[in-house]
Order: C-alpha cells, then structure tokens, then sequence
C-alpha cells in the first residue's frame, strides 16, 4: 500500500519536478535523469537511480514514492498466452495479456478497474467499476509484458491494444498520457502505428481524438448494425446510435486518414440472419473500413452462443463481395480465461508466481 504522507512521483511532469529540483538547488538535468529512469528505464523504486548521489536518493526518498503495479500471478495458456493479474497500490486488480504469434507479441491492456457499460457478452461488465487507472499504471502493464516477452520468448513486444478491462475512452485524459509516454523516445518509445484503442463508441471522445490528430489505429466494438439490437447487447447505444457513430467515425478518418477495424462477434439467433448481414455491409461502407470477425468465448451467459460456421461464410462473402476487407479471429488464451471479453479478476487459483 502506499505511504499517504509521499508524493507519487510520476504524478509529475517533467517541468514540475524540474521545479522541484530546483528549489532543493539541483540543476535542471538532474530532473531529466530521474525523468529517465521512472518512463525510459522503468525503475520501481528511487534507489534504483544509480547515477544520482545518494543524498539526492535519500531526499527523494523522503518526500516521494514509486507507487509501480506488481505482477500478483501469471496464468500459462497452452497457446502461450500469458494472463497477468495486477496488483495497484491500493490494492485493486486489473488484468492484462500477452498473446504471442510466429510475427508478433502484443499486449491486452486495462485502462479501469471494471466497467460501467453493461455490454452483455463481456465479463468485466459484472464487476463494478471502482475507478480508472492512472497513466502510470497503464504504463506498467506494457512494461510487464515488455518484460516478459523477453524472458519467455526472447523476442521484444510489437503491439499494444486497449482492449482489456474498461472503456478507454470513459478515462480519455489518462489514456493519452499513458500513450504519449509509451510511444515517447523519453519513454518506451514504441511507434504508435503499433498501437489501437478500441471503443464501445463514445462519439464525443472518438471527434476528440480526431482533432487531437492522434496516430494510433481505432477499433470499435460493433457486434451489430441494427440500433436496437445493438441496443439490448451494448446499452452504450441508446445514448450514442449508430447515426452518431457513423459520424464520428467518417470525421475520424476524414481528420486522421486512419481506416477503422469494426470487431463483430456472431451469435446464433442474435445476429446471423440476413438482415444483419446486410446492416453491417451498408455500415461498414460508409467509411474506410476492415472488420474483425471474432469467435465468441463464453463468459457464462448461456442466452449467448457462437454462430453456425454457415453464418461466418454469409459474413465473410457479402464483406468481401462489397470490398470491405474481412477476417475472422479465433480465440487466445480461452483455456485461462484470458480471451476477448473474458477479463474479470475472478481470482482464480495461482497457476505460477513470477519473479
């Protein structure tokens, strides 16, 4: 747990602690080193900073704290996906993964502890959603991954999606910083190119983004191109339609020349008939567009089952008719709870501690 009388030291920016240096008669690349050593090298904690004097060590030591997310346990899935449990400094639990490929490692990140929207087919809907996550705590989570990527796989992390626990785009502000310190050559310096947000659509915040001229790629989380239905499956839809969506997303593009991936999962009797075909083609053209067909992993709710391979093919072949790019991903990580909306710190048993 964290020292109340401490101040988090990547809190910070970088002009602040300059400042703050300063007053203690420290010169201003002092401040530029520490900055160094929380976002560049990752230090957990002020001892760490070997290039400081110990005096300076001590006195930070004094007044400041690291508060680092700890990896609590790992789970191994046979596919080698590795699912993180993270312990904050207050205790709570987010969850994170690393899903390996032949040509790519990328990381699952979190961005709040549960979730408010309700999406029916996600686990993390069931948890409350205790608050957002700090820029840093984002941060840690590619970190970790960084890390193990290495030690596991001997090979560097090449992506980052926002698609673990939490909206990202409901905790805007620290998304970006988190981001900006990620891709920042003071920081881990990864190419935003590498990196998607994906949103249960906010429109507000996607126009924001827009002008903001950000160069990650989008994604949202469709799962249906019908207003109601997508209504009773995403509750988010009643306050931001299709309609707005569609907007936000043509504005997007029109401000970013980013093309946006739409992730869509098919359910039998939910959405596998030809109406809803037809629906996502019309909506899918209405901007540069791919979509992610994506196999549902069950998250307990026994209303929801994985469509009839036939209704994948009537997807497939009107996307591909129409001259939208289409593919269908197949579940990471399902054998440990780790796969597309099955994130929930349900505690589950510890599988193998990590150093």
């Amino acid at each position: 747990m964290t020292n109340p009388s401490k101040i988090d030291i990547r809190s910070l920016r970088l002009e602040e602690l300059t400042a703050r240096l300063a007053e203690w008669g420290e010169p201003a690349y002092r401040a530029r080193q520490v900055y160094e050593w929380l976002w560049n090298k990752g230090a957990t904690q002020i001892s760490d900073m070997t290039n400081l004097s110990l005096a300076l060590r001590n006195r930070l030591e004094e007044h400041f704290e690291i508060r680092n997310v700890k990896v609590q346990h790992s789970q191994f899935s046979k596919d080698g996906t590795i699912k993180n449990a993270l312990t904050l400094h207050d205790g709570l639990v987010v969850e994170s993964v690393m899903i390996p490929t032949p040509t790519r490692i990328t990381a699952c990140v979190s961005s709040q502890v549960g979730c408010s929207l309700g999406c029916t087919f996600c686990a993390t809907a069931r948890m409350k959603r205790m608050r957002n996550l700090n820029p840093d705590e984002i941060y840690d989570q590619v970190v970790a991954i960084q890390k193990q990527a290495q030690e596991t796989l001997g090979r560097p992390l090449t992506n980052i999606v926002f698609m673990g626990m939490g909206e990202p785009l409901l905790n805007y502000r620290n998304t970006m910083e988190a981001i900006e310190k990620i891709t920042s050559p003071q920081g881990l310096g990864l190419s935003p190119r590498r990196i998607t947000v994906s949103t249960a659509g906010v429109a507000k915040m996607i126009r924001q983004m827009a002008d903001e001229k950000v160069r990650f790629k989008l994604a949202l989380s469709l799962h249906s191109a019908i207003d109601s239905k997508r209504s009773r499956l995403m509750p988010i839809n009643e306050t931001n339609t299709l309609a707005d969506l569609e907007a936000a997303l043509d504005y997007w593009y029109q401000q970013t020349r980013s093309r946006v991936t739409l992730e869509y999962v098919v359910w039998e009797g939910v959405n596998d008939g030809e109406e809803d075909v037809r629906a996502l083609v019309r909506f899918a053209r209405k901007f540069p567009s791919k979509v992610n067909l994506i196999e549902y992993n069950s998250v307990g709710e026994d209303s929801l089952r994985q469509a009839h391979p036939s209704a994948i093919a009537a997807y497939t072949e009107a996307l591909e008719a129409a001259g939208i790019t289409c593919s269908f991903r197949r579940s990471r990580g399902r054998d440990i709870d780790a796969a597309c909306g099955q994130l929930a710190n349900k505690g589950e048993a510890v599988v193998q501690k990590t150093s």
